[in-house]
């Protein structure tokens, strides 16, 4: 009998997320309400904010916008990122009405480089939005000092960081603002979601408005059981608000954070020991006093070292039944990018070459250990040639 698929990141959904979204469908509240209320409190209470400074949404690219705007940044300022992240870090630059600007990546932590940051900073720019790739924490220490230097403002990118930890802090609480994933690859899910964090409530106050088209009451507070209650337009939104179904899965998801962060850190561990004497660039040790999120174990294709490209890698591990992904081709890579811009990725070389060559393997809760032996064999069969 074949095996069946082994899907990339796939969610670890159990009985008590199934029992939240049917009582929630039965209590016949399904957009934001209650349980999005508790998953806000819930979240803040792992991070250690009160409710007043977290506010759920419908994705991070969501709470990256909102925050862009929240913050206050003047149209046309420049905004620091990485080229080593999925478009959205770059597109909710763009919709809030602000220019990116890209500073190259540490080629050990695939993190953006502090120097590379200090370096792309001009007279326009406002902001730096560094990512926590792969769920190791960027060096906030330096990018703090560097953004306190030039009056500038962070807001952390946070979508692989759930459970990273900089130094005893958790990433996302260094900023003015962090955001947060839940989409169904992520560490916690609730299929489609975000969290915005900060340290401001006010601006959080108005980031909760700006994600719900700008009324100064959601859909809970003017038509829940305490009766109808006016509301006002107080700037122009978007529609961004989360809603309870999706909060319903999150709450259960967690409250299961740490027992999913140890099964992902031990397969993450098996990985390493089982290709430690491969061709294969595998990812750099945890640093001292930091947390790792495990959220990608990718690793680095050299076709000269492993007798394969990248991309026949990925193929054939499909064919051996095993999902795989790309995290990520360099943003400057992308035609939009490069037509927009006339940017060229080799400006970028070190994020120019990790997007090239890496690959993410499987790394979900949900895999069994005989799941993480077929990814090992199938890995292994893929540089040993055999068919």
């Amino acid at each position: 009998m074949t095996a069946p698929y082994i899907v990339f990141a796939a969610p670890d959904i159990q009985d008590a997320e199934i029992a939240e979204v049917e009582a929630c469908l039965r209590s016949g509240w399904l957009g934001t309400g209650p349980r999005v209320a508790r998953f806000e409190s819930d979240f803040g209470a792992w991070l250690g904010l009160p409710p007043s400074q977290v506010a759920g949404v419908n994705s991070c690219t969501a709470a990256l916008h909102v925050s862009l705007i929240a913050a206050g940044l003047e149209p046309g300022s420049e905004v620091i990122t990485t080229p080593l992240t999925f478009c959205a870090t770059v597109n909710a630059i763009l919709h809030a009405g602000l220019v990116p600007v890209l500073a190259d990546v540490d080629p050990v932590t695939q993190n953006i480089d502090p120097d590379a940051i200090e370096a792309a900073i001009t007279p326009r720019t406002r902001a730096i939005l560094p990512v926590h790739f792969a769920g190791r924490p960027c060096d906030m220490d330096r990018i703090m000092a560097i953004a306190a230097k030039h009056e500038l403002v962070v807001i952390e990118d946070c979508a692989h960081a759930i459970e990273t930890l900089w130094k005893g802090r958790h990433a996302g609480t260094f900023g003015q603002f962090g955001c947060f994933s839940f989409y169904v690859t992520k560490n916690v899910v609730t299929g489609e979601g975000g969290m915005i964090v900060g340290r401001d409530a006010e601006a959080i106050a108005r980031a909760r408005v700006l994600a719900l088209h700008g009324m100064s009451k959601d859909a809970w507070h003017r038509f829940g059981d305490s009766g109808f209650k006016h509301y006002q337009v107080v700037e122009c939104g978007f529609k961004y608000n989360m809603m309870d179904m999706q909060a319903a899965i999150g709450i259960h998801q967690l409250a299961r954070v740490e027992t999913a962060w140890r099964r992902r850190e031990a397969i993450w561990s098996t990985y390493i020991d089982a290709f430690a004497d491969s061709p294969l660039g595998l990812p750099a040790d945890v640093e001292p006093q930091t947390r790792h999120a495990y959220h990608l174990f990718t690793i680095d294709i050299d076709p000269v070292r492993a007798g394969i490209s990248r991309d026949d890698f990925l193929q054939a591990m499909h064919v051996r039944g095993i999902g795989t992904g790309v995290h990520y081709l360099s943003v400057a890579e992308h035609p939009y990018y490069r037509e927009r811009f006339r940017w060229d990725p080799a400006q970028w070389p070190h994020a120019q070459r990790i997007g090239r060559g890496t690959m993410s393997l499987p790394l979900s809760p949900k895999l069994s250990d005989d799941d993480v032996e077929r990814v090992v064999a199938a890995v292994r069969a893929v540089l040993n040639g055999n068919a």
